[in-house]
């Protein structure tokens, strides 16, 4: 047995040996992946509009991102998905004022070491000199696989970009929502064609997998998960729909819907797929944690979890805030900047519930700017005051939250009545009975605590001037809204043609008023429009009220809800719901 031992000694020290070799041939790294979305400007903790502090931005997201990578040096992956460069008035003043300057959204960016940023539809909103610069200035890739230059046929920016962190390699493939042509006139994107979500997706996964082999594949879609816009042409948000039928994707960061997302679905291999949306304005933060398990190099387990932070209870990073103090000052100083007075105060919350100053404003700089003889306008602020006193270039920001300009299109008195059919049909419900609501709400939990909200997207609330008219609450949709006469008199003809003042994102088929409403084709749009004033709204009210010096806002008063006899009480119902007032 002694002439044994040595043997035996030596048999299990192989055994234990090759278990060690085995063992050491697997390996385990654990990476981040921080995605912020829809931005919309909000850099600096202060709401330049409101003039006061301001909640997210992303100066508190740089403090939590620094905490992360000194808690996983060389493991954080820092993305954003886009809408970035409009929203507050410190993107206009970059974009179009300062331009000599490196834009301030390619300056955050770069400040933060971000590494790869998805074009949003609302950057595309700026116009090429504005995001073609931007771009040119942004050290983070730019992607956009489905962002086709008609010229050469391929992608006008990148289509992936490949990080690795902690030995770790991700390709993350950018995707963007292609109905941009449904809201954007084509001379901000001139030369560009989107092609579908979809498609796009499977023919980037393909090529990632095949040409640059990672280990995780990330999707970076400035869309939202499902639902919007979806005709023969487009459809806006194919999130869901890539995630469970496309397979190759383990993680997809999205955005642009603005709604805090976190799950995880099936695809149709049968693998999870992470769905993570950080909502908007740099309020959260939306982060993938991801480990991936390899032996020999090859990757056996990647596990995917998903967290949405706030960022409220972060400090400001402080220096992110002494890097751009000097930038923040000056926007600061400008927005401040008296442009005229106002004899009163006026609030959008008047708009939702009969004529309203707030939103007559613009109907009658439209009328007068264009000449044409009736205008649609909504209020696009959801909640803003323009206060008695001084009026200021903050204040412009909130009649004009967009950089839309003034076009004016012929429609027959028949497609305006539709028009307005649809319009109202979004907004109001049909009352049955005098205790029934006059809007249409639903209940909102998202902030932490249930409040009333309006059903639909008030911007898409549009009213009319230059025409008197009712709106008949008691009737079903379609029938609500019956046309008096032309403000003024003359009576209105459902045959006859008139020229509209609108807006551009309205004029081009924002919201669909005119497809779906007014029945016009899409494809004829083009042929209707008359007249492009060719700069944006915004600049002609600060004109405009520049050359007054001093203004008396009133509502037109040129149509109501109807019967009085429910709908006065009825709103005092609703106003007092929405806005506690």
């Amino acid at each position: 047995m002694k002439t044994l031992r040595p043997t035996l000694t030596a048999l299990v020290l192989a055994i234990l040996l090759s278990g060690n070799a085995r063992a050491a041939r697997l390996r385990t790294a654990t990476i981040q992946i921080v995605e912020t979305t829809d931005v919309h400007g909000c850099f600096f903790p202060w709401d330049f509009i409101a003039g006061k502090p301001a909640k997210g931005s992303l100066a508190r997201v740089a403090a939590l991102v620094s905490k992360m990578r000194s808690d996983n040096p060389g493991g954080v992956i820092l993305l954003d998905n886009g809408d970035l460069l409009q929203g507050q008035p410190v993107c206009y003043y970059y974009n179009y004022l300062r331009t000599e300057k490196t834009n301030i959204g390619a300056q955050c960016l770069n400040f933060m070491q971000y590494d790869a940023v998805t074009l949003g539809n609302h950057d595309v909103e700026t116009g090429h000199p504005c995001y073609d610069r931007w771009i040119s200035q942004t050290q983070a890739a730019v992607l956009g696989a489905n962002v086709i230059d008609v010229a050469t046929g391929k992608p006008y920016v990148r289509p992936y970009t490949v990080v690795e962190r902690n030995g770790v390699k991700v390709a993350v493939i950018g995707l963007l929502t292609p109905a941009i042509p449904c809201w954007l006139e084509e001379r901000l994107w001139s030369g560009l064609a989107f092609a579908g979500m979809k498609e796009t997706a499977r023919k980037w996964v393909d090529y990632v997998k095949t040409h640059e082999k990672p280990d995780v594949i990330v999707g970076l879609f400035h869309a939202g998960l499902d639902g919007g816009i979806r005709n023969d042409r487009y459809a806006e948000n194919q999130t869901l729909e890539i995630a469970r039928e496309i397979p190759g994707f383990d993680v997809i960061m999205f955005g642009h819907d603005h709604i805090a997302h976190n799950s995880k679905v099936t695809c149709a291999d049968g693998k999870e797929v992470l769905l993570l949306n950080a909502s908007n304005n740099a309020r959260n933060v939306a982060v993938a944690d991801i480990s991936v398990t390899k032996k020999g190099g090859r990757v056996i387990a990647v596990s995917a979890n998903g967290r949405i932070m706030p960022t409220d209870s972060c400090q400001p990073d402080e220096t992110f805030m002494q890097h751009f103090e000097d930038e923040m000052e000056e926007v600061r100083r400008w927005t401040a900047t008296p442009i005229g007075k106002s004899t009163k105060t006026v609030s959008s919350h008047d708009s939702f519930f009969g004529p309203a100053a707030f939103t007559d404003l613009i109907h009658n700089l439209q009328l007068q700017l264009s000449g044409a003889d009736i205008s649609f306008s909504a209020p696009l602020t959801f909640d803003a005051t323009i206060r008695e006193g001084d009026i200021t270039v903050a204040d412009m920001f909130k009649l004009c939250k967009y950089e839309n300009s003034i076009y004016v299109i012929r429609m027959t008195g028949e497609e305006i009545r539709k028009y307005l059919e649809m319009s109202y049909s979004l907004w109001t419900n049909t009352m049955l009975s005098p205790d029934d609501h006059i809007m249409k709400l639903r209940t909102d939990s998202r902030a932490g605590h249930e409040r009333t909200v309006f059903l639909n997207q008030t911007y898409n609330f549009d009213s009319a001037a230059g025409i008197d008219y009712l709106v008949d609450v008691t009737k079903p949709e379609g029938h609500k809204v019956k046309i008096l006469r032309m403000t003024g008199g003359l009576p209105f003809d459902e045959r006859k043609t008139y020229l509209v003042a609108l807006n551009s994102y309205r004029a081009n088929g924002g919201g669909e008023l005119l497809e779906k409403g007014a029945g016009i084709r899409k494809q004829d749009l083009e042929s209707r429009i008359v007249q492009k004033t060719g700069r944006d709204l915004r600049r002609d009210l600060i004109d405009e009220i520049k050359r007054l010096k001093t203004i008396d806002p009133k509502p037109n008063n040129n149509w109501r809800f109807v019967p009085d006899e429910w709908t006065v009480p009825a709103v005092r119902r609703d106003r007092k719901l929405i806005f506690n007032e």
